[in-house]
This record gives C-alpha cells, structure tokens and sequence, in this order.
C-alpha cells in the first residue's frame, strides 16, 4: 500500500521522513474554520481526519496521514499568523502564560475504510518575554505558517520555560509516537 501524507508542510514532511518509509504527499483542499461552539481538541481531530478523507478520494489503495494543529488559551484560539504584525501580537497574548496545541492525527485504509483519530495535547509555558524579544524573535525566525507564532523545532525554544507533553514531535506538527502505533496497527513493520 502507498504511504500519503495529505499536508505540504514541510514540517510535517521532515518529520515523517524520520520513520524512513517511502511516502507521497497531497494537498488537502479542506475548509479549516472551527464549527460554532466546537472545542478546539474536536476542531483539529476533525480537521486532521477530513485532511485524509479529502486526499483520499486520490489514493484508493493507500494509508493516508492527514494532522491538524490548533493552538488556545482558554477560549482563545491562535491560528496561523500570516503577518509579522498578527505574530508579534500573538506572542504578546501568549507571554507568561500556558498554551494548549492541540495536535490530531488521522490514518486512514483507504483499502478497508479504517479510521484511526488521536488528539497529543501540548502544555506550552512561555517565558515572560519582552516586547523587544518578541519583535527580534520574529524578525529572525519569521513564524507566519505555524500555529501560534512560535517554531520550538527553532529560536523558538527560546521563548519556553517548559513544554512537558507525551510526543515531543506533537509540537513541530506530527505526533510521531501515535503515528508509528496507528501505522503498526495498519501492518506496517517500525523499524
């Protein structure tokens, strides 16, 4: 069967790349806005799932990765930025406080139609940082395409006091730990 990553994150492919199994990628052409009243742990497990749904219909004998992150603070939600301005001010929100990147990961068999969803939550404590440290931080490592404005795979280790969490991979975008237990599930032989 192939292995289809359905994301054309680099982060995400870099970090596959670690299982040393061939694998293609794929676009998902999904719709990421939260549903009314969804929390945001169901919002990526849905997304992650509708990622590989939507690249499957591509790959009809294949076990299809689809990941989503969404990053909150209580009730807030930090999407990816886009814009320096739009970064900087969430590094501000988030500074002195404990962030939750909700990281969820899908497999699915396109072959037998078997879905596996599992959410890694992270606690990301950051430091209580300076304006002058987070507009340097951004000009420096430009985090635009990353949930929450801070790349811990980066100079953005620098902005942590602590991220204690099951998956260490969970942060960068692709919990790795679950992933290797779906893929073991599917047959596939790790290492």
């Amino acid at each position: 069967m192939n292995l289809v990553l359905a994301s054309t994150s680099a982060y995400r492919r870099m970090l596959l790349e670690r299982l040393q199994l061939p694998f293609s990628t794929d676009r998902p052409e999904t719709d990421e806005t939260p549903l009314p009243g969804e929390y945001p742990a169901t919002t990526a497990e849905r997304l992650a799932a509708e990622k590989a749904r939507a690249v499957a219909v591509r790959w009809p004998d294949a076990l299809i990765i689809g990941s989503d992150q969404v990053a909150c603070l209580g009730d807030e939600i930090f999407g990816k930025p886009g814009t320096e301005e739009r970064a900087i001010a969430q590094l501000q929100r988030m500074r002195g406080q404990t962030v939750t990147f909700h990281t969820a990961l899908a497999v699915l068999n396109t072959r037998s139609g078997r879905l596996q969803v599992e959410g890694v939550p992270t606690q990301v404590r950051f430091r209580p940082l300076s304006d002058d440290e987070i507009r340097r931080y951004v000009a420096k490592e430009r985090p635009l395409d990353c949930a929450g404005s801070a790349k811990s795979e980066g100079l953005g280790i620098t902005l942590l006091d602590a991220m204690p969490g099951d998956d260490p991979t969970a942060l960068i975008g692709l919990p790795l730990i679950a992933l290797a237990r779906m893929l073991r599930a599917e047959g596939l032989e790790l290492p």
